[in-house]
């Protein structure tokens, strides 16, 4: 970028355990600010629970929502930003942008979107159209619902990772599994079954499985998430829904992050992002994927070669430094470079 940048950042920045190191917004102000730039967080969330005197979220978003617009318009136009960044917080809707148009009229407005059927989000497409540009962790039909909404601009940003934190550590016995499931069985706003159910449900059956959250498991949170990650020969990545276009779960990148050899469901086009054979291994089916997970677990060397060199890729390429710089980049030249992009109109502003 020309000269430092005033960036701030609109987001539902949650104090829950579960997601200390999941939440993606702590690893994007990072990267801006060793990019030498300025970051101001504002959580909504918390903003609303603090002016409402009572604890329901119902009653917070019906009668304190307009005065935590208030509060933020007033922040934004003290602040006078040259981005703002809004990562879709809960509340926060369409209104509420516009609010902060009018505060920092001269700012580019960016959302980043990090889920699947952005059309069952409540307020999402709305919100996102008042937006200058919308990223999203897919390039295709998730990403066609905002294009088909007529959404000024949207383009496809991976999942990123913070090598300070997201690595692999040195872990006692108790973290050691064979094969390691983070996660859910299903999505709910699934409308088909999907491979991830029949294969969660096979690993809960299998004697040589570590799985967490689902299927009677306890969930687990904080440091010992990454502990568990690093203990583990084999790192299971399966998406909510049907294959899309380079969408993937961040689960895929901290599990390539903290060092572990991942079997990751095939995604259209996902040796853009990570090469099969040498970064990881797709699998297309629960059968091959079981024949592959027995097939490294005796061969140590091809396992640990492949997790070596998906963490050093992780590292190098999805790091939160480079992918705020892609961000810094789609904003001032209306594109940035890697493999899986798509050149697009000039750019913003």
């Amino acid at each position: 970028m020309s000269k430092a940048k005033r960036i701030f950042i609109v987001a539902d920045i949650s104090h829950k355990v579960v997601k200390m190191f999941l939440d993606q917004m702590p690893k994007l102000a990072k990267g801006f600010i060793r990019l030498g730039h300025d970051v101001r967080l504002f959580s909504y969330c918390n903003a609303l629970a603090q002016a409402s005197p009572l604890k329901s979220k119902s009653f917070a978003s019906r009668f304190y929502k307009s005065s935590v617009d208030d509060m933020l318009a007033d922040q934004i136009k003290s602040y006078a930003p040259d981005i703002v960044y809004v990562s879709f917080a809960r509340v926060l809707d369409a209104h509420s942008v516009v609010r902060m148009r009018q505060a920092a009229p001269n700012a580019v407005f960016v959302g980043g979107d990090g889920d699947p059927w952005p059309q069952h989000q409540r307020n999402r497409i709305a919100t996102a159209k008042e937006l200058d540009i919308v990223t999203a962790t897919n390039d295709g039909e998730f990403l066609d619902v905002y294009k088909n909404a007529g959404v000024r601009r949207c383009v496809f940003m991976p999942n990123m990772c913070d090598p300070d934190t997201d690595h692999r550590y040195e872990v006692s016995e108790r973290w050691r599994s064979e094969i390691l499931w983070t996660g859910k069985v299903g999505h709910s706003a699934a409308a088909e079954k999907t491979l991830r159910e029949d294969l969660v449900r096979r690993l809960a059956e299998s004697d040589n499985c570590t799985l967490y959250g689902c299927c009677g498991r306890s969930k687990i949170a904080g440091i010992d998430y990454l502990h568990a990650i690093s203990g583990a020969r084999i790192g299971v990545n399966a998406n909510s829904c049907r294959p899309v276009r380079l969408y993937s779960s961040d689960r895929l990148t901290h599990y390539l992050a903290c060092g572990a050899f991942v079997l990751a469901e095939r995604i259209p086009d996902g040796n853009l992002l990570f090469e099969d054979g040498r970064h990881l291994k797709y699998f297309g089916s629960v059968d091959e994927f079981f024949d592959l997970a027995d097939w490294y677990l005796k061969h140590e060397a091809e396992r640990k070669k492949i997790a070596d060199a998906g963490m050093q890729h992780a590292y190098e390429q999805f790091n939160s430094v480079k992918i705020a710089g892609y961000f810094l980049d789609l904003i001032e030249k209306g594109g940035y470079s890697a493999p899986w992009f798509k050149r697009g109109p000039d750019k913003i502003g």
